[in-house]
């Protein structure tokens, strides 16, 4: 069979259109990957339909392009170069890209990537655009070409649906690993009720930490959170107030040790600024939500209180596979993840819905080609 079936952009702000298109070959050290589920992020709308007027500067695949930013299925193709890795094997594909030649890439550290891209989605520098001549592909179609160094290996307790997921969780996870998390630290969750929220509380859950501060608005969602771990969990709604005060009182007055920022773009800067004046004397913020308004911060505070304030944008394909290994070992548990499934024909629908989640980050919107 030479060809394959391919949700594809073809113009911006207009639906996605179902193409017979050929399948993909791999290069010496790519795969190729028979696509199973595919997350819908939520943020792809504004992606394919406003990213070129918002964000000009970030470079976009070329029209028509093949989006699906979180692929899962079964290695069907080896390059010749490719070991460790077999056919039939079930894989996530990270869709983190650099130009693999840079002095960042060659000392392992891609996201520092000037030409850093997402495969499916969109790029960060002018490099991206020869990025995605030689991975155009997202995982809205039944094949896909991914570099051997991309693939993270799931064990038969990760199914395909909660693959596709990994690129939130795994977004969750770093900002845990950069906020130095474990059974020492106490973690308040900004947004906790968000995709990168639920994810991040599943994480720290499966991390050992003690006690996690979970603030969001929905006090139904809230209720949920606080249910995967009553002993554990705390919540407080900002519907009741900001959350500086509470936040310390739940931790013997001295604030929490992290606070990871998830709340998204059109967030008030009040609600930010609220969790960030909570955290301890020498405490860790690390951001990952995408909040894009100014925030009027004292440097003089983080000085003098030795703050430290972070952005986090992605994960390594080490990462996932530490993510794989957790579930495997049944410390990080998905199982409060709802599943909706579309076909790869449905792909306009699996984009609506993703703007109206009624169980907000609890829903899991997957594509399956």
């Amino acid at each position: 069979m030479e060809n394959m079936l391919a949700a594809r952009l073809h113009s911006v702000a207009q639906p996605f259109t179902v193409d017979r298109i050929e399948i993909p070959v791999p290069g010496d050290n790519d795969v190729l990957v028979r696509v199973r589920a595919c997350g819908m992020v939520p943020n792809l709308k504004n992606v394919a339909y406003h990213y070129p007027e918002w964000f000009p500067f970030l470079p976009l695949p070329r029209l028509p392009a093949v989006y699906g930013l979180d692929p899962a299925g079964e290695i069907v193709g080896l390059g010749r170069q490719v070991d460790g890795l077999a056919i039939g094997q079930r894989v996530y594909v990270n869709p983190a890209r650099s130009c693999g030649a840079c002095e960042k890439c060659r000392r392992g550290d891609r996201v520092a990537c000037s030409s850093f891209t997402f495969a499916g989605y969109f790029g960060f520098g002018p490099g991206s655009a020869k990025v995605f001549e030689r991975y155009p592909s997202g995982g809205f179609a039944q094949y896909m070409v991914a570099p051997a160094s991309s693939i993270v290996s799931l064990p038969d307790e990760v199914s395909f649906e909660e693959a596709s997921r990994f690129g939130y969780l795994g977004t969750s996870y770093a900002a845990l690993r950069h906020g130095q998390v474990g059974p020492d630290t106490r973690v308040l969750i900004n947004g906790a009720s968000g995709t990168l929220g639920v994810g991040a509380t599943l994480l720290a859950l499966a991390m050992g930490v003690p006690k996690i501060l979970a603030v969001a608005r929905n006090e139904k969602l809230l209720a949920e959170l606080k249910a995967l771990d009553p002993k554990r969990i705390v919540t407080h709604s900002t519907l009741h107030g900001p959350c500086t005060e509470w936040a310390k009182a739940e931790t013997d007055g001295h604030g929490p040790d992290v606070m990871i920022e998830a709340l998204g773009p059109d967030a008030p800067v009040e609600a930010t600024l609220a969790a960030m004046h909570s955290v301890s004397r020498c405490g860790r913020i690390v951001t990952i939500g995408g909040m894009e308004k100014d925030l009027p911060i004292n440097p003089i505070w983080i000085m003098c209180s030795q703050i430290a304030y972070q952005g986090s944008v992605w994960f390594t394909t080490a990462q996932g596979e530490d993510m794989a290994k957790m579930i495997k070992a049944g410390t990080l548990d998905l199982s409060t993840l709802r599943h909706q499934r579309f076909g790869l024909d449905e792909v306009n629908q699996a984009l609506d819905a993703a703007q109206h989640r009624d169980h907000g980050g609890f829903n899991n919107i997957v594509v399956m080609p």
